[in-house]
């Protein structure tokens, strides 16, 4: 019986593994084997125009030279305003969306597809459409703060000062729509007999969300930051369709400078650096947030 036993277990182990040969193949090939040899090549100086032959092999001089890059260093600044822009502004958003859709009875589910919509909708269509909105001498949107007595409104993605904001805004406008799901999905897990215990002991609509809610949802919460702050370090589509990381280097975030060191100027190893900064500064700020979970998270 034994026997007959393991021989169950082998075939079914040897069927489990035809299965996801063809993905396993797919990941080795086109994502393991790519990140390695980013790894060997951000060490090399090479333009990859030239050939293979023209790697030359340059150690650590890409990670020393991008600390004298004032570009790198903008787009470093601006990536860091993003992300402490825009995690707390979702977070915010996306639970009182959740709250109010929670309680609320009447068009639960039109307003949630309509919230839920810009997250699902094409990034290029949201980009140009949104250009136009913003165009600060057509567009809609200045023409109407001129029409309630704004004499100079803002240039927005025109303007130094305001391109930054501007894509922040379209960024928390697309996000909200997917962290409030994640937030209704964990209050509709809380148990209702927390309220009603609550409610007993007397306590009002605020103690119940500061003493029950928020408790109950610190797991989801830790996931809504975690997810946020890692989509908000790889930001591109926005940038390169909508500003090309202007005016000047407003815009310039780190994915767009990378994109742009390796495919306007071909310096891959300096590029397949930069990349692994930022893959290091992510990883390095998820195990951060991760030890302190385990301090605040609820289980």
């Amino acid at each position: 019986m034994n026997v007959i036993k393991l021989n169950r277990q082998r075939k079914e182990s040897i069927t489990g593994w035809f299965f996801i040969f063809p993905s396993l193949i797919g990941f080795l090939l086109f994502t393991l084997l790519p990140v390695l040899l980013s790894l060997l090549l951000s060490f090399t100086n090479w333009n990859f125009l030239s050939g293979i032959g023209s790697i030359q092999f340059t150690g650590l001089d890409n990670y020393i030279r991008m600390w004298d890059d004032s570009r790198f260093l903008a787009s470093l600044r601006n990536n860091a305003l993003f992300t402490l822009a825009v995690v707390p502004s979702v977070m915010l958003l996306s639970l009182l969306a959740a709250l109010a859709l929670n309680k609320g009875s009447y068009l639960k589910s039109p307003i949630r597809l309509m919230i839920f919509m810009p997250y699902i909708s094409s990034i290029v269509a949201i980009s140009i459409v949104w250009g136009i909105l913003l165009n600060p001498s057509q567009g809609p949107i200045n023409a109407f703060l001129r029409s309630v007595g704004i004499a100079d409104p803002p240039g927005w993605l025109a303007s130094s000062a305001w391109a930054l904001p501007a894509v922040i805004l379209i960024t928390v406008w697309i996000n909200i729509g997917y962290n409030m799901i994640i937030y209704l999905a964990g209050l509709q897990g809380i148990p209702q007999d927390l309220y009603e215990a609550s409610s007993i002991d007397g306590a009002g609509t605020f103690r119940q969300f500061m003493n029950v809610t928020l408790p109950m949802l610190s797991s989801t919460t830790f996931f809504v930051m975690i997810t946020t702050i890692i989509n908000s370090f790889q930001v591109f589509a926005l940038v390169f369709i909508m500003t090309q990381g202007g005016p000047g280097t407003a815009t310039t975030v780190i994915t767009f400078y990378i994109y742009q060191v390796a495919f306007s100027f071909y310096d891959m190893g300096y590029a397949s650096a930069m990349a692994w900064v930022l893959f290091a500064a992510i990883l390095f700020i998820t195990w951060i947030q991760w030890q302190r979970q385990q301090r605040w998270a609820h289980n």
